[in-house]
C-alpha cells in the first residue's frame, strides 16, 4: 500500500510542470467560462469576476504557505511529495492572481468612477500593490535566471517576506467576513478562514518542534507547560469568537488614539484578527521552554 502511494506520487503526471498544467488550466477554464456567462460592460460583473479569481487563488497560497511545515510536523512521503512541488503551487497561485490582476486593470481602466465610488479603499491599494509586488518578484526568482542576482540570503528573506505578507493579506479577508462585517458569511469564508488559521498553526508547531529539539536535553518547567497550554487555549478561543472581543478591541483603540487616522486604514489596521495568532505563538514558547 505504502509502496503504491510512494510510487504515485513520484509519478511524471502530478509533479513539476505537469502538476502546474493540471491545477491551472481548470482554473483558466473556470474563468473563460465565466466572463462568457456575465455582462464584461457592467462592472459589478467585473468585481464578480475579481471575487472568482481571488476564490481560485487562495487555496494554492495555504497549501504553499503550509508545505515546509508539513513536511516538519508530518514527514512522510504526502508531505514530501508536496514540498517537492511547493514551486509550482506557488505558481498555480500566482497563475489565478494574474487573472484578478487582469481584472483588477479592467475595471480600473473602463470604470474608473466606479471603482472610485464604490470599490477604493487607500488600505486595500496599499496592501494590494505591495502583495503584488512581492509575488511578481517571488515569481521572477523562482527561475534560474531571476534567483541568480540573489543571494541566497536576499532570496530566502524575499520568500519568507512575501509569503508571509500574502498569507496575511488573504487570510484577514477571511477573518473580517466572518467576524467584522454585518453581511453574512458564506461556507466558503468558512473554509478558507480555517483553511489558513490549519496552515498557521502548522507553522507554529514547526517552530515549536524545532525549539524542542534544540533543547531536547532540558525538560520543561511544569509551570511553563501550565502557562503554556492556558495561553493556547485562549488563542484558540480567540481565534474562534473574534466578534465576542473585537468591538472592544477597536473601541478602546478609537476611544485612547493609539494610532493616528486610523479612519482612513479601518478595518485592516491596527493588526486586530491576528491578537489571538500572536497569544498562540507566545504560549508555544511557553511550552518548548527548557530550564536551561
Amino acid at each position: 500500500m505504502n509502496a503504491n502511494k510512494e510510487e504515485f506520487l513520484k509519478s511524471k503526471m502530478i509533479n513539476g510542470w505537469n502538476l502546474f498544467w493540471l491545477i491551472t488550466t481548470p482554473i483558466s477554464a473556470v474563468m473563460v467560462i465565466a466572463m462568457t456567462r456575465v455582462d464584461l460592460s457592467s462592472a459589478e460583473a467585473i468585481s464578480s469576476l475579481i471575487q472568482l479569481a481571488v476564490r481560485c487563488a487562495v487555496p494554492w497560497l495555504f497549501i504553499a504557505f503550509a508545505a515546509s511545515s508539513l513536511q516538519t510536523v508530518l514527514p512522510g512521503s504526502f508531505s514530501r511529495w508536496l514540498l517537492r512541488n511547493r514551486k509550482f503551487i506557488g505558481l498555480c497561485f500566482a497563475t489565478a492572481m494574474a487573472w484578478q490582476l487582469t481584472f483588477i486593470l479592467w475595471l480600473v481602466g473602463i470604470h474608473t468612477e466606479y471603482y472610485v465610488q464604490d470599490v477604493y479603499v487607500l488600505s486595500d491599494a496599499v496592501e494590494g500593490v505591495i502583495g503584488y509586488t512581492l509575488l511578481i518578484a517571488m515569481v521572477l526568482t523562482s527561475f534560474r535566471f531571476g534567483r541568480s542576482r540573489l543571494t541566497a540570503r536576499q532570496w530566502k528573506l524575499l520568500h519568507t517576506t512575501g509569503i508571509y505578507w500574502l498569507w496575511i493579506y488573504a487570510w484577514s479577508v477571511y477573518w473580517f467576513s466572518l467576524f467584522y462585517y454585518e453581511s453574512p458569511a458564506i461556507l466558503l469564508d468558512y473554509l478558507y478562514y480555517w483553511g489558513g488559521f490549519l496552515a498557521w498553526c502548522l507553522r507554529v508547531l514547526a517552530w515549536s518542534k524545532k525549539r524542542a529539539k534544540q533543547s531536547a536535553a532540558s525538560s520543561v518547567p511544569i509551570l511553563s507547560l501550565v502557562i503554556g497550554v492556558a495561553v493556547v487555549g485562549i488563542g484558540l478561543i480567540g481565534s474562534s469568537f473574534g466578534s465576542t472581543w473585537s468591538p472592544q478591541v477597536y473601541e478602546f483603540l478609537f476611544e485612547f488614539d493609539v494610532v493616528g487616522s486610523i479612519d482612513k486604514f479601518m478595518p485592516y489596521f491596527p493588526l486586530v484578527p491576528f491578537y489571538p495568532l500572536f497569544i498562540m505563538v507566545l504560549g508555544a514558547f511557553f511550552l518548548t521552554r527548557s530550564r536551561a
